[in-house]
């Protein structure tokens, strides 16, 4: 363990002083960089595609309808009765209360914004750190929004990648996020009937990453701070994850031990230094979910005289409409003052961390070296499985050549 952990503070110390040489060195042209990211990634001819999937969120006010119809009729996400009707039924009736929360966050999600960011650090870290197999690129593959799995797949095919990694950027693997993303990749392939031109492998899972858990540390510690001192040893850190319907999580779903593993990595990162509790928010429906449930646990603190709360979002990299509005504005600012809290604030999101770009590249090199199709650890079902796609995307992954 003690090697383990030598290790992992040699990496951490080796990705602080590179990244500080690379922002040192390059300020100027990282910024002329950033501004022309798009023109960069259409002028780059590479052979190393990283796709890096996620949810996504509607970038206008008029996107929110499309965006919640694709997330309502999939049904990798959830199974509706006669989910043909019922789930464009529902988004439509959704849509009007949802626009008005994006309008409060101004007028729309930044997840591709900050996704953007990333994959461009990203890349150029990889571009040095794996010569051979640059150079890279990436690809953003939303499920609910453009640009969509599929079309980034086509992109990818027209540029003539020939290593092609899909990247999860849910650190924690679920069946319902990475897994709804992985099967869209293989319904791409299944559906035309036809091979890969690429060769395909995934990154599926890294809840507990050193660099990622020093990002969130890094980011606590820095919220800490901005608590008055004489209070600072009372706040208790709520880390908030989305919540799972708890027949997803009686499937056998690893989601909830792979958040548990992220947090309990960085209360070690962070001495163990105040009181904290996972907790979980999101919730929609009638139905059961895992809790407790984030505000829940706010008002039981509240009455108990724990006034001094931080809320960390443990299970997003990226702000988007769970951090910005649920975490910030419902349960920051109007259930904080229903409450009477004396000091609630929320730990940033990894957004632009420099040290988070790092991880990512660190990430996809490891990987690339090490010839590895996936983790043992997709090619495992939940024991009580209902998807039979879920099998099929596992099979397919598992069977790609690695050399």
């Amino acid at each position: 363990m003690m090697a383990v952990m030598g290790s992992a503070g040699r990496l951490i110390q080796f990705a602080r002083s590179s990244v500080s040489l690379t922002v040192r060195k390059r300020s100027t042209a990282a910024a002329l960089a950033q501004a022309a990211t798009l023109e960069t990634q259409e002028n780059r001819k590479p052979k190393t595609g990283i796709l890096m999937l996620n949810m996504g969120g509607p970038e206008k006010l008029e996107d929110v309808h499309d965006f919640l119809l694709r997330l309502f009729m999939d049904t990798d996400l959830m199974k509706l009765p006669v989910q043909s009707k019922l789930g464009p039924f529902i988004a439509k009736r959704r849509t009007p209360k949802i626009q008005e929360q994006y309008s409060k966050i101004g007028g729309g999600s930044p997840i591709k914004h900050w996704t953007s960011m990333q994959g461009e650090g990203m890349v150029k870290l990889l571009d040095e750190m794996s010569p051979e197999t640059a150079p890279h690129k990436f690809y953003i593959g939303f499920r609910y929004v453009k640009p969509l799995t599929e079309e980034a797949i086509e992109e990818m095919e027209r540029d003539g990648v020939e290593r092609a990694v899909a990247f999860t950027q849910y650190p924690q693997y679920s069946c319902s996020t990475t897994g709804s993303s992985l099967n869209a990749i293989y319904r791409y392939y299944s559906n035309r009937g036809d091979r890969p031109k690429m060769r395909w492998s995934v990154i599926d899972r890294w809840p507990t990453h050193p660099l990622l858990v020093e990002c969130f540390a890094e980011h606590v510690r820095n919220e800490l701070l901005k608590f008055p001192e004489e209070k600072r040893d009372d706040v208790v850190i709520l880390f908030s994850a989305h919540s799972l319907p708890m027949a997803v999580v009686n499937r056998g779903d690893p989601y909830p031990q792979e958040v548990g593993a992220t947090v309990q990595r960085v209360m070690e990162r962070l001495g163990h230094c105040n009181p904290y509790r996972l907790v979980w928010q999101s919730r929609v429906g009638p139905m059961q979910w895992l809790g407790p449930q984030t505000d829940d646990v706010i008002k039981g603190l509240c009455e108990r005289g724990k006034k001094n709360l931080l809320l960390v979002p443990i299970a997003f990299t990226s702000d988007h409409i769970e951090t910005l509005h649920e975490l910030d504005i419902e349960y920051g600012q109007v259930l904080g003052e229903e409450c009477g809290v004396e000091n609630i604030k929320r730990a940033e999101s990894l957004n632009g961390n420099p040290l988070f770009m790092k991880a990512l590249a660190d990430l996809v090199n490891t990987h690339l070296k090490s010839n590895e199709a996936c983790s043992r650890q997709l090619t495992l079902r939940c024991p009580l499985c209902t998807n039979p796609t879920c099998g099929e995307t596992k099979a397919f992954f598992a069977s790609q050549p690695t050399t």
